[in-house]
Parts: C-alpha cells; structure tokens; sequence
C-alpha cells in the first residue's frame, strides 16, 4: 500500500542521502510523483525560502532571472495557504510592474496559487475560498499606502522605485494587524542609500541568489550570453551576481548627488533638449539617447532615458523623434562625431522640420563631463524618477572601459542647456 499523498512530506524526502533519494523517487506512484513536480518546497533553493528567525523585513537580493518573483511570490501564497495572512500589500514600482510581473506574470501569483482572482478595476487579487485580500500599490504613489492597514506585504524591484524611502517607510507603517506582521523586499541590488540603510538594520534578514542559480529554469544559452557581455564588470556582478557595487571612487559622480536633488516631478521648464550619442554601428552598440529641461531657476531636470543597443539609424532616429514630440522639445543635439552629416540626414528625413544642433567632441569623454559632473555637484541637476542604467553608468566610468552611451548624451544635453561662457578680461588700450 503506498502512502497517501496528503502525508508525503518534503522535508523528510529533502534529508535523505542521494542514493536513498533516488530510490524513493523510483518507488512513488503517480500521484506523488505529480505532487512532487509541483511541490515548491521541495525545488526551492535554500536562498528562496523565508530564513529562520524572527525578522521583520525578509530582503532577497537576486541577480536577473534568480527566482526571486517566485520565492515572493510563493511566500505570499504560502501564507494564505496557512491562514497567516489576511491582507496583503503588493507593492512594485508602478500599478503595470505589480500587474504583469507579481500578479499575472509566468511566476506571480496567479501562476502559484490556485484560486486567486485578480480584480483589475479594484486593484486587488482575491482568494475566496479563504477571505483573504491582496491589494496592489504602486510605489510612484507613497502616500497611496497611507491608511491600509496589512498583515503582511511583498515589495518587488525595490532598487527600481523612485523614491524606495518614502514608499519602505508608510508600507512598514501600515503593517500593523496580524499576530506576526512582516515584509518581503525581492529585488536586484544598487547602492541607493536605502538599500545601505537595510543592510545594516537589525530586523532584517538578507538571502542572496546569482542568475547562474537558476540557470536550469532560463531559456537555453541566456546565462551564457549575460555571461558573455557582461562577466567581470561591475553591471555583470550587480545584474547577474547580485553584489551590491559601490560607487567607483575615480569616478566623476556620486550617488550621493543623484539621490539627494531626485524629485518625483519636474516644473515648467523654459527649454527642453534631446540629446543623442550615436552609435558606432548598429551591431549591439548603444544609442545614447536622454532628455533633460531647465526651468527659470537654472536648474535642470532629466526627464528620460531612452537609450537602446542594437537599432539601426532608422530605428535609433525614430526613437530620437518620438521623445521630441513626447517631451515638445526645442532642439536635437547629435554629436557629429560618427558621422555627422548621416545623423542629421537620417533624423532630417524621418522629420523635416526636426531642429537638429550638431556637435563635435574635441577632447576626452572624461574632460568633457566634468563640468556636467560639477552641476551635480552642486545641486542643480535633478533627476525626474530613477534611470538605474544611465546613473549606473555615470557613478562608475573612471575613463577606462567600454564608451558610456548613456553618459555621453546626458553631457551634450547639459552642454547644451548650460552653455560655457568665458568671463569678460578687462583690455586696456594705448593710444
């Protein structure tokens, strides 16, 4: 007589030696060989389950592709599975990231645990067979949170949110119902002070997972491809490793700069620019493509990042043309160092009436960014929301490596709003 599958346990099944193991897994019936295959405890790796403890925040760090939706997600269903929670926060960076990542995504929710209706026009996901209630909450909207009250909440891409201070702190002040209230943070990590601050705190337990972890639940040759471009540099340990890197310390910008003067939105401004860096060739260099305003105060704002790999002129020009009219800007400035007079044609073509402002790079990328570097510094920059690659980019280029895209197009878009005037020189005259 085989035993009965409500009584299988995992646990057990996980403690035996690997031959024993083997032999068991040859012995089962078909019902718990199915039970088994859908059976998240026993597949989880150790770093995707809730540790040991009595933590109050759970902070998963994982690289790209880690599995760290699924153990969030997995935490949440558990938990209604148990009746530990009753309502539930579903907190990501904006309402369209908590929808098709942590709700309807391949392993969201809806994917992990049976019963779960989502209620779009009410922002919720439901569980009717036990009462329980997810609401979604976008982190673009702190004080949206203000007045909820939760057992427990599930913060997705933390390090994306654009201010995750705000956002962390009225989630934690709404848990408060429940015998045991805590928080899961799964998230890829980058060295924003918020992120520092719970590293450091005592109520939180941290569990880290590298994309090569996972590798056997990605799509053939993705880990070796990310291997490929980026293994060894700084975006390759932080996107795939999950290290929290630091600022390079010869580097022009500081973190520090970006997140004190980062605001939420931007005022009228009085000039708006694009600026573009094209690419060299359109076999997987990026486009540079950022705009940014100023207002009357002489402060700029970054408005977007728009930069991509791999598009042809047609397709970078279209992109540049696109945030123009988006943004009802005044002008495009294209470096004409790789062919000028292509990129104007190309953007010309696409658009005639396109004001298109060439410009030419006459000394190193270094040289030409200290005085955008210097406006940081002095509080003038702000950006609008979070561009993790583009600020990435600036707080660890020192010079060396390959050319910064993202950077190159924020300096002539800064150039250009902040033009270099040489100080007038008293002349004397003899007669």
């Amino acid at each position: 007589m085989t035993m009965p599958v409500q009584n299988f346990n995992a646990a057990w099944m996980l403690s035996l030696p690997e031959a024993k193991l083997r032999k068991a897994i040859n012995e089962y019936d078909a019902d718990r060989i199915r039970w088994l295959l859908d059976e998240w405890s026993f597949w989880a790796r150790d770093e995707q389950r809730p540790p040991p403890g009595p933590w109050r925040i759970w902070l998963f760090l994982g690289g790209r592709g880690s599995g760290k939706t699924r153990a969030g997600a997995e935490w949440v269903a558990a938990g209604i599975r148990a009746g530990a929670m009753r309502r539930v926060a579903l907190i990501g960076a904006t309402f369209a990231d908590v929808r098709s990542v942590m709700i309807e995504g391949v392993a969201g929710l809806l994917a992990v645990s049976p019963g779960a209706q989502y209620e779009p026009s009410n922002a919720r996901v439901k569980w009717p067979g036990s009462g329980a209630i997810a609401h979604v909450l976008s982190a673009e909207e702190p004080d949206s949170i203000r007045g909820h009250q939760f057992d427990a909440a599930w913060c997705d891409e933390f390090c994306k949110w654009k201010d995750p201070q705000g956002a962390l702190d009225m989630a934690l002040m709404a848990l408060r119902i429940g015998a045991d209230p805590r928080l899961a943070i799964t998230t890829t990590p980058r060295a924003i002070p918020a992120l520092k601050d719970l590293l450091s705190a005592p109520d939180v337990a941290v569990t880290r997972g590298k994309t090569r972890d996972n590798i056997a639940n990605l799509a053939p040759g993705f880990y070796d491809t990310m291997q490929a471009r980026f293994g060894g540099t700084r975006l390759g340990r932080q996107e795939l490793d999950a290290e929290l890197i630091e600022d390079n310390d010869r580097a022009l910008w500081q973190r520090g700069w970006i997140e004190a003067a980062r605001v939420r939105e931007a005022p009228p401004l009085m000039r708006i620019v694009v600026a573009l860096d094209p690419p060299a060739t359109a076999h997987g260099d990026e486009c540079g493509i950022v705009v940014a305003g100023i207002s009357e105060e002489a402060h700029a704002y970054v408005l977007a990042d728009r930069s991509a790999a791999g598009l042809s002129p047609a397709g970078w020009a279209a992109r540049v043309l696109d945030a123009y009219e988006e943004f009802s800007a005044d002008v495009i400035v294209a470096e004409a160092n790789q062919g000028g007079d292509m990129v104007k044609a190309v953007l010309t073509q696409e658009l005639e009436t396109a004001p298109v402002k060439l410009v030419h790079a006459t000394r190193d990328k270094r040289t030409r960014a200290a005085p955008a570097a210097a406006l940081y510094e002095r509080g003038v920059v702000h950006h609008v929301g979070a561009f993790a690659e583009l600020e990435d980019q600036l707080c660890q280029y020192d010079g060396s490596g390959s050319s910064p895209d993202r950077l190159d197009a924020l300096v002539w878009a800064l150039a250009d709003l902040f033009p270099q005037k040489r100080r007038a020189v008293p002349k004397v005259r003899r007669l």
